[in-house]
């Protein structure tokens, strides 16, 4: 009787050491990374010659879309629509939409433009529209732009 409790003793310590061992193996192995995926970017403005930024970032399933702004004469709105729209061509340039969009950032140059800026900027993104931070840019937006908008998107 003693030697049989042993035994079933001996034999669940080493169905548990094996299940222990196995499931060590398995951590082993889950802790090597994966190499991690290239990134794709698209067009790409220069700077005398060297690289400055890319229109757009692709990575996994994920897009990252470059400031936009409107560098011409014309009023909150009118730089709010051909920000958007030039936001729309990137992502669709990317394979997204403005559908897809999960965050933009907007920088204002004067905050008193926030409303007339939200009313162009309504309704863009269908009837989920992303979550957004809204700032006014100490020193102006760069290139006389009233506003810039960048986002991020899935593909």
């Amino acid at each position: 009787m003693k030697s049989e409790r042993r035994s079933l003793i001996k034999k669940l310590f080493a169905s548990v050491a094996g299940i222990a061992g196995i499931g060590a193996v398995s951590k082993v192995q889950a802790a090597v990374p994966a190499p991690a995926p290239e990134k794709e970017v698209g067009d790409v403005e220069m700077y005398q010659d060297v690289p400055l930024f890319s229109g757009h970032t692709k990575f996994n399933n994920l897009v990252f879309v470059a400031g936009k702004g409107a560098h011409f004469d014309g009023d909150i709105t009118a730089h709010t629509k051909h920000v958007l729209d030039e936001l729309e061509k990137e992502l669709i340039k990317a394979g997204s939409s403005m559908e897809k969009v999960l965050k933009c950032s907007v920088f204002l140059h004067d905050l008193n433009d926030y409303k007339a800026m939200n009313e162009a900027y309504k309704g863009r993104f269908g009837s989920k529209p992303p979550c957004r931070t809204t700032v006014a840019v100490y020193g102006g937006v760069p290139g006389d732009s009233l506003v810039e908008i960048d986002c991020i998107a899935y593909v």
